[in-house]
């Protein structure tokens, strides 16, 4: 940030009085210009024992498949933001989500927050921000052509959860938290 998006004046990197930390400050009208991480809102999509995955059509990590996601709007909760994401990137409908996880990625200052919920039907179809959608079982899932990191972790999460779930080890799907090198 160079610039005072309040009065246009340049901005300098200062600690406020009563803060911790470097933040962009104006010069003139001492605006404390705040920036915050950014919430990403997406879903496990299930229809039986298989998932629903996105090829994306866009840049970062074009052709690599992640869950339905993204960044979420002012004025939505974040489940409407895993619905939103869901509907945007393949045409998805879902039925019943529960929170699942929350993964912190402080290097890339994201959060990360999925829920998972049952398709409400079977028609799904690319949105424009992917280039295919699959419902994948766990052993046919492109493991070494995921976008991104925080994706892998999560499935695996999942897919051991419905494991224990199976197994009578577990009884419902526990909140998973973390953080993502």
């Amino acid at each position: 940030m160079n610039y005072c998006s309040h009065c246009g004046n340049p901005v300098v990197l200062s600690i406020p009085p009563g803060d911790d930390r470097n933040r962009h400050v104006c010069s003139r009208c001492e605006r404390i210009h705040y920036q915050n991480p950014r919430i990403i809102a997406g879903c496990i999509a299930v229809h039986d024992d298989r998932i629903l995955l996105c090829s994306r059509a866009i840049e970062p990590r074009q052709g690599l498949w992640t869950l339905p996601g993204g960044f979420l709007e002012n004025g939505e909760t974040v489940e409407q933001g895993a619905i939103r994401e869901s509907l945007e990137e393949a045409n998805a409908r879902l039925c019943e989500p529960r929170l699942y996880a929350m993964f912190d990625i402080p290097r890339i200052h994201q959060v990360y927050i999925f829920y998972r919920a049952r398709l409400a039907d079977l028609d799904f179809s690319p949105g424009q921000e992917s280039l295919e959608t699959v419902l994948f079982s766990e052993a046919d899932i492109p493991w070494n052509q995921l976008a991104f990191p925080v994706i892998d972790r999560v499935l695996r999460h999942y897919f051991e959860d419905r494991m224990q779930i199976e197994d009578r080890r577990l009884r419902d799907f526990p909140v998973r938290t973390g953080a993502v090198p």
